[in-house]
């Protein structure tokens, strides 16, 4: 790191070095950053506060997708909502306080959201990587998720069009999961299938077919019990 003469320079060089990004706010503790930052995309790092990048269109393509996937799911079978950033997740054993890009909050789980923030490990947190936020999201999401106990950890990366599925297992180590032919399944999501080749097409499906594939999969499932 360069040598620094002054509180200026100091922060200027934090801002240029850091992997998490902007640094708008620091020696804050997690009240102020939830009261002034959390509504505005912003994460807080052991009293650093982050403002976090913009997303593109590409992004907010899959986001959008998967909440409309999840949103018809549950409205078809089981218990579970499905929240997005800028929505906090607070995991108290860890000194920070993330907004996943997408929570998955299933069964008697849901009984920990409150009006700001999830208290406590959503079952599954999915992160969209860019190119801001790709050591991030491989590195240290990757730790907080696995020891604040996030059940499951999917890492989508548009550009190398690969998903890690981050299954933990009896010892709370995440364990990458493969697809069974571009299809994922897991027992949290009982009936889903998630077909992984859908993420990369240009034109994702509109709400009408999702909730009609959705629908169709319910149907099978029920149908082979």
């Amino acid at each position: 790191m360069e040598k620094v003469d002054d509180f200026k320079d100091f922060m200027d060089v934090l801002q240029h070095h850091s992997p998490y990004g902007l640094i708008v706010a620091y020696k804050t503790s997690a009240e102020e950053y939830m009261e002034h930052y959390a509504e505005d995309f912003h994460e807080w790092i052991d009293g650093v506060v982050y403002k976090m990048s913009s997303v593109s269109l590409n992004h907010e393509k899959i986001t959008g997708y998967l909440r409309e996937l999840f949103s018809a799911y549950f409205a078809l079978t089981t218990s579970g909502n499905v929240v997005s950033a800028p929505f906090v997740m607070v995991l108290d054993t860890i000194p920070s306080r993330r907004e996943p890009d997408l929570q998955i909050i299933l069964g008697e789980n849901q009984e920990n959201i409150t009006d700001t923030y999830m208290n406590g490990a959503a079952d599954i947190c999915i992160e969209v990587v860019s190119p801001s936020n790709q050591d991030t999201d491989y590195g240290a999401k990757f730790n907080e998720y696995e020891q604040g106990g996030v059940k499951e950890y999917w890492i989508i990366d548009p550009k190398r069009r690969i998903i890690r599925f981050n299954r933990l297992d009896e010892e709370g180590v995440y364990r990458d999961i493969p697809a069974n032919n571009g299809i994922y399944e897991t027992p949290l999501l009982p009936k889903l299938k998630i077909d992984t080749s859908v993420l990369w097409q240009k034109n994702m499906p509109n709400i009408i077919e999702v909730v009609n594939a959705v629908k169709k999969l319910v149907d099978e499932a029920q149908d082979n019990e």
